[in-house]
Order: C-alpha cells, then structure tokens, then sequence
C-alpha cells in the first residue's frame, strides 16, 4: 500500500533537528543544501520513508549534503548543486534500479560509494557499505544510516581518507560539480607513486561508476579463472 505525503511526514518526532544540530556541531565545512518543495514531496512520495527516518529528513529538507568541502556527498531531494537525488542516482521507478538490493546514499570526491545493505550485500540489515577507489571492494561499516550520517557530519574524515588525500586537495574538490569525481591514473588500486603523484581530472560521476563495474567484473573474473 502506497503511503500519502500526509502520512510520510512525521511531525510528532522529526529527524531533522538532530541533523541540524550534528551540522552546528560539525567542525569541518559543511552545507545543507536547498531543496524545492516540489521536489522534496515527490522524493519522500517515491521512497515510502517517513521523516522520522535519516533518509526522509534528509530527502524532504534538504537537496543534499556536501560535507568537508564537498569531498564527500550525502544525497537528499536533489539541488542546482548535487542534482543527483536519492531517486534519480538509484533510478527508482526505473525499469532497473541502479544497484539491486541496495541504495546509494552518498559517495566522496575519489568514487568511492556509500551503500544501505538492503539484501545486496546478503543481509537486509540496513548496514551501510563502502566501495573503496583503492580497491574496489565493499566493506561493511557497522553503522546504520543515521550512525553514518552522524559520523560524516562529525567523524575523523580525515583519517579515514589519510591515505587518498595530496596536498592542495581542497582547492580541486570545491572545483567539482555535483555531478563529478576525480579520476585518478594510474588508479588508486594500483600499487606505484601516492596520490600526489599520480594524474588527476575531473570525470562524470556516472563514467566513474561504470568504470568500476568494468573492472570489479573483470577482477571477479580473473579469480574464478585462477
């Protein structure tokens, strides 16, 4: 049965206040970003999550999150600025979603992509995961959705990403539009030189995305072969 906005909008106990209170008490760079109302209603419409939840605050109030700078992107209802939503990058309502069993719920600036286990990775616990771009592998990290999004807003990013970062970082990430990833050569999961080191440019999120599916094929398939 399909839930009508009026019963998707949770006003008794909101989870939006508490995201607003995890930005104030952020001591990185973060923005909240705009979202029309419009787009909000279809959004949390299309989802069937109510507000009370981290993902419906998020789709209804905000068109995204850009987090350190925009080094790392927590998508929402969709903005001029991350014009991907948590509808349109899943693809829901499409004849295929993006990734079956899971959603994508926010990726960083180097393509490594954040996850709601939703049976993809065999346990439907709402776990969320993360593809590295140093090795193109899921992990689980032990954190449901609002534990994530608590730690992006006011975890060690910094020394979680230690070793994908270069000096001047900064300067290359405000750059990017919502929409890109900074493709690095040779890859990060190739062993060589640091990040600092290798070449970098700017490439669309979605040719970044295909890319790795390319290759975590063609890796699984060189294992079963061997």
């Amino acid at each position: 049965m399909v839930r009508s906005l009026e019963e998707l909008v949770d006003t008794a106990d909101p989870s939006y206040p508490l995201i607003e209170r995890w930005v104030a008490d952020a001591s990185i760079a973060v923005t909240l970003l705009p979202v029309e109302r419009r787009a909000a209603e279809a959004t949390l419409l299309a989802l069937q999550v109510t507000t009370r939840s981290g993902l419906g605050g998020l789709a209804f109030h905000t068109g995204g999150v850009l987090v350190d700078g925009g080094w790392l992107r927590v998508l929402g209802g969709g903005s001029p600025r991350l014009a991907r939503s948590l509808v349109s990058w899943n693809q829901i309502g499409a004849p295929q979603v993006r990734m079956p069993g899971a959603m994508l719920v926010g990726d960083d600036a180097l393509g490594g992509v954040f996850a709601i286990d939703g049976g993809a990775f065999g346990n439907r616990d709402g776990k969320v995961w993360y593809m590295a771009p140093d090795t193109l592998e899921w992990e689980c990290l032990d954190m449901g959705h609002m534990d994530w999004l608590h730690w992006t807003l006011t975890g060690d990013l910094a020394g979680f990403y230690e070793s994908m970062r270069w000096p001047g970082w900064e300067a290359e990430v405000a750059a990017l539009t919502g929409d890109q990833v900074i493709s690095v050569y040779p890859p990060l999961w190739a062993a060589g030189a640091s990040v600092a080191e290798r070449k970098r440019a700017a490439v669309p999120v979605e040719e970044m995305w295909q890319l790795q599916l390319d290759l975590r094929r063609q890796l699984a398939q060189s294992d079963a072969q061997a």
